[in-house]
């Protein structure tokens, strides 16, 4: 797999979870949560969407070759500038895991888009502070 592709899924992998909206083929548009995708046809299942008329449907399975566009409206969650600030805090002590969604600090505090999840003590009270303060940030 070359690097364009490893990003191109790493991107649309990032939306799951997130809402989106998926124009079809055929003009039809669908706004829900990504619940999955499979990269190899780029089928899509959305959760709890809505079509174009307003319908709440709780899932809807779309497959790839009917998928014209995949719009996110909702930002990720940027896990590499987090590992970039937290960094700056703990020199040569981050580990970025984009792929799997998560930085390890210090080998020993797992922080995720939803914070420290992992680890306790001082330093994980750290790690904390600069997330609140990263997420706060990113929400102004």
């Amino acid at each position: 797999m070359s690097v364009a592709e490893r990003k191109f899924f790493g991107e649309i992998g990032a939306l799951v979870d997130k809402l989106v909206q998926v124009v079809t083929t055929d003009g039809k548009t669908f706004t829900g949560t990504l619940a999955g995708i499979n990269p190899n046809t780029i089928s899509l299942v959305l959760a709890e969407a809505k079509n174009e008329k307003g319908v709440q449907i709780h899932r809807v399975f779309l497959n790839g070759n009917v998928v014209a566009q995949v719009l996110a409206i909702e930002k990720p969650f940027d896990l590499k500038a987090l590992a970039e600030r937290l960094e700056k805090v703990f020199p040569t002590m981050v580990k970025l895991y984009e792929d799997k969604g998560f930085i390890w600090v210090m080998e020993k505090i797992k922080v995720t888009e939803q914070g420290v999840v992992a680890g306790s003590g001082p330093a994980a009270e750290r790690v904390q502070k600069v997330y609140d303060q990263f997420v706060s940030e990113m929400k102004a």
